[in-house]
């Protein structure tokens, strides 16, 4: 289990003294390193943790999911490895209480885009060359997605991606929790096939455009909502709900 794991696994059981979380990340990060720093470096990386009355809390073991703040994202890029490829357009959006409350939306500088991403995306060349460039682009969407849940459909890949990048230029992996759309959608929606393209048309969402980051967005926002309206009823909190994505139950309705 990776250590960013372990802390949430030790949150989701309740509130920890805070004397006792500086030890619990001394015990997974080292004797040597500065608790204190770790702690403020991991709340800067989105990691939803509070401090009430001396106790460190999980905010999304507690966050009923209607009332969880979630960031959809999805991002277009030039290559498939974050090692040697950049993103090239980020579209989010930000969710809560069944209404969408911000969006954020940027292509973004590159010299590179191969001729099979055009053809992919529609993304020319010179879309990208007054764009932004990529670190300040990366910068303004940490800060918008500040410690809400990443959701994304594939989300392993767009949280990797942007997590690696973010590294990258100096601002820090990511540590928000995250949510899989296609996860949720196999638990909660009948469904042949569960590729977003697939879903966006034999559920009806019928989002004109895909391959571009906003529209992507948009559309697994829809197959989000679509989810949760066949959500258990033993499903509470924000943290349930990631346990039962990833889980082997399902809630799916059969004739």
């Amino acid at each position: 289990m990776k250590k960013l794991e372990k802390i949430v696994q030790k949150l989701k059981n309740g509130p920890v003294k805070r004397d006792d979380f500086l030890h619990i990340l001394n015990a997974l990060y080292g004797m040597f390193e500065d608790s204190e720093l770790l702690y403020q470096t991991i709340v800067a990386r989105g990691m939803p943790i509070y401090e009430k009355e001396g106790f460190v809390y999980l905010k999304t073991a507690s966050t009923h999911y209607n009332e969880q703040e979630f960031c959809i994202v999805d991002i277009e890029t030039n290559g498939s490895k974050s090692h040697n490829s950049q993103v090239i357009e980020i579209g989010a959006i930000k969710y809560k209480n069944g209404k969408i409350t911000d969006r954020f939306e940027s292509f973004v500088y590159t010299k590179e885009l191969p001729d099979y991403i055009t053809k992919l995306t529609g993304i020319t060349i010179e879309d990208l060359m007054y764009a932004p460039q990529q670190k300040e682009i990366l910068r303004q969407f940490k800060e918008f997605l500040g410690d809400a849940v990443f959701v994304a459909h594939n989300v392993t890949f767009d949280y990797n991606f942007l997590s690696d990048k973010l590294n990258e230029v100096g601002l820090g992996k990511l540590a928000n929790r995250k949510l899989c759309t296609i996860d949720l959608a196999r638990r909660t929606i009948k469904s042949e096939r569960y590729g977003l393209e697939f879903l966006n048309e034999s559920l009806g969402i019928n989002t004109l455009v895909s391959h571009r980051a906003y529209a992507d967005a948009l559309t697994a926002l829809k197959v989000l909502e679509l989810s949760l309206k066949n959500i258990p009823k033993s499903i509470k909190t924000t943290e349930d709900l990631i346990t039962f994505s990833k889980s082997n139950k399902s809630n799916v309705k059969t004739e």
